[in-house]
């Protein structure tokens, strides 16, 4: 691909791109000395993307003579937690990195997450730099500011909204990804198709294949996942009105991965995958949706090596009781009501206040009941 696809997040000044394209990690240096002139940067990755992208980030700051140092934590969700969230912040303070300097997160959403979150407090505020290296960091987690990590009683209850002052989505990076982790990011692809955009589902089921093969299709898929975040941050920044939208599927999915202890046998985007299918299979439950849609979308997803039931979910897992006590913890959650994101058929998705819980319930019992 010659020349990158550039989508812009005009957020009333803290305007930043999102450049989407090939080589970027190997051109950085450049972009960022432009940019940030005289300027130090904190590098913070994990162990694995270290080993297979850190030289080409370094090779370009060192051609232009930026000075950085280099954070290094262990890779996978267990990382998003406070003793690590600790080691990034000493870190950044550790080497003398001032208010003005700048972190960047090179890494998958665990990553980006936690560097931004480590961003946000140290020195009560240093700006980023998101460089995505996983598909689901490329389209959700690395835009609109959301920074933050885990705790014991949910996920991404600990964290400030920062955002970036820079994406850079290199797709050399997707290349690299195991064929799991790269479908784990698919699901949040397909989200923003069943948010509100039919015809985007509809162009996915026709271009998976040259989505997942490398295509010029991949490239346009996460570019307009960008332009359709962006549309909703850009309406509501702080997630107090429609952005809840973009948590589709995530109240069950959140759910789930805490089922498993936010561990590797369910990544983020396949719990996600499961929960959308299951918010589809809730809102046809309660008659808002036509049962239909909801096949179509457990194909879409299943075609794309995703798992749709909860009896893909290796090993045993809790009963309904621990999974509404997770759902409880949900931060849509408003004075202890239940708050979901369901639909009315693929791409009119609606926020949904004062649930039943009891119906959640029946609805989770049978879903554990049935696969």
């Amino acid at each position: 691909m010659s020349n990158p696809i550039i989508v812009h997040v005009p957020l009333p000044g803290r305007e930043y791109d999102i450049v989407i394209g090939r080589h970027l990690l190997e051109d950085a240096g450049e972009r960022l000395q432009a940019m940030f002139p005289g300027r130090r940067f904190g590098i913070v990755t994990d162990t694995e993307v270290a080993r297979t992208h850190l030289s080409r980030l370094t090779a370009s700051l060192d051609a232009v003579g930026i000075g950085y140092a280099t954070i290094v934590l262990p890779d996978g969700e267990p990382t998003k937690k406070m003793v690590h969230l600790e080691t990034a912040v000493e870190g950044l303070l550790e080497a003398r990195l001032e208010r003005k300097d700048l972190v960047i997160a090179l890494g998958g959403g665990v990553i980006g997450d936690l560097a931004g979150f480590a961003a946000a407090i140290t020195r009560r505020g240093m700006d980023f730099v998101q460089m995505p290296t996983s598909l689901l960091a490329q389209v959700d987690s690395s835009v609109g500011g959301k920074t933050g990590i885990n705790s014991p009683h949910g996920k991404n209850l600990i964290g400030a909204f920062h955002q970036p002052r820079l994406v850079l989505a290199d797709l050399d990076a997707l290349d690299t990804l195991p064929p799991r982790e790269f479908s784990a990011g698919y699901a949040e692809v397909v989200k923003y198709g069943l948010i509100d955009d039919e015809a985007y589902f509809h162009w996915l089921e026709a271009n998976r294949r040259e989505i997942f093969d490398g295509g010029p299709a991949r490239a346009e898929a996460i570019a307009r996942a960008c332009r359709a975040k962006t549309r909703f941050v850009l309406e509501d920044e702080y997630e107090t009105g429609v952005r809840a939208l973009l948590n589709l599927g995530h109240t069950f999915g959140h759910a789930l991965e805490a089922a498993t202890g936010f561990s590797s046998r369910l990544l983020h985007g396949e719990g996600v995958s499961i929960g959308m299918v299951l918010a589809h299979g809730f809102s046809a439950r309660l008659g808002l949706s036509p049962s239909q849609d909801t096949s179509r979308v457990k194909h879409h997803l299943e075609a794309a090596g995703l798992p749709t039931t909860l009896e893909e979910i290796p090993g045993d897992l809790p009963g309904t009781d621990f999974l509404m006590n997770a759902i409880a913890q949900d931060k849509k959650v408003v004075r202890g009501a239940l708050t979901f994101i369901l639909t009315r058929g693929i791409g009119q998705s609606f926020i949904e206040k004062n649930v039943d819980p009891a119906a959640v319930r029946a609805f989770l019992d049978e879903a554990a009941a049935t696969g």
